[in-house]
């Protein structure tokens, strides 16, 4: 069994974001049932429905854990069913949450090494204590076998694999600040429990023959829809960067996301990490009936999924 919840559904910033005046978010403020309110992206996963695995520590860590039941303390004074969080990138949305996580409550950090090189680096990570909250060292195309805190099976195996993105924005330096990698510095992860496969993706630049390849018959994908176009946000004036200058392969066109998963077999397809420009999020656009002619799902916090 893998239990999944949609812990936040949006991209960095949420829905509405807190400074925009942009009409799509001044429907969410406005508590529009067309355009509910979207914390930032980060899931929680499960092999028996007790322990808890968190992917990806949004800074809406804290208010995600409290509007979800599953997540509350249940036995003493001081517990937790989170049994972990992995990272799949160094990103201030995805590694913020961690210090929601301070009060010496034992975990374990997984997240590769590029990842774990940028929590090393930054001396206010340390409030999360070595001796209490582990961090550990995942290679790519390994598979682990995910274990609770006191030692016990999960259940689930994840596999961490590389997938084209880029260094955080605040760790860009040199000469190609924008460069694509494809090095361990974004990761995708494969979540299975011997029956099912759950492929988690809330970052990519662009669609390799290898990604296409392990997205072929999964149960369930979760996938980067943070822009329905790459210029997007710059024709709205709200931002001055491309989709794949921040990492992001876009929704539409032809080297899209909805275009190259088309004819993968995969039972179930649903965006994630949706930035506030995104018409994704609206459900009267014609954008999101476009991507639900093809098959596509768009999350939203609170979604639960069981396989």
């Amino acid at each position: 069994m893998i239990d999944l919840i949609v812990l936040g559904a949006a991209a960095g910033g949420g829905f509405p974001q807190w400074n925009s005046g942009a009409d799509a978010c001044n429907r969410a403020r406005a508590a529009d049932p067309l355009a509910p309110a979207r914390t930032q992206a980060s899931i929680a996963i499960s092999g028996d429905g007790t322990h808890w695995f968190i992917v990806n520590a949004s800074p809406d860590l804290r208010q995600q854990i409290t509007q979800t039941p599953e997540l509350h303390p249940k036995t003493g004074l001081r517990s937790t069913p989170i049994q972990g969080v992995i990272l799949t990138g160094a990103e201030v949305d995805t590694i913020t949450g961690l210090l929601t996580l301070r009060e010496r409550q034992p975990f374990d950090i997984l997240a590769s090494r590029q990842v774990l090189d940028q929590l090393d680096a930054n001396p206010i990570f340390e409030a999360l204590n070595r001796s209490i909250v582990t961090r550990s060292e995942f290679r790519t195309t390994e598979t682990i076998a995910l274990r609770h805190t006191d030692g016990t099976p999960s259940g689930l195996q994840v596999t961490p694999f590389t997938v084209p993105g880029k260094v955080p924005l605040y760790a860009e330096a040199g000469e190609n600040p924008g460069e694509i990698l494809e090095n361990g510095e974004t990761v995708g992860l494969e979540i299975a429990d011997g029956q099912h496969r759950v492929l988690y993706i809330p970052g990519c630049a662009d669609m390799t023959p290898g990604l296409r390849t392990r997205l072929q018959n999964a149960d369930l994908v979760l996938f980067d829809g943070t822009l329905w176009t790459d210029d997007e946000m710059i024709r709205a004036g709200t931002g001055v960067k491309t989709g794949r200058r921040m990492g992001h392969m876009s929704v539409s066109g032809p080297d899209g996301t909805i275009s190259a998963l088309r004819n993968l077999n995969i039972t179930r397809m649903i965006f994630i990490h949706i930035n506030n420009s995104n018409p994704l999020l609206l459900a009267d656009s014609a954008e999101r009936a476009e991507a639900a002619a093809a098959g596509w799902e768009v999350s939203y916090d609170g979604m639960r999924i069981t396989l």
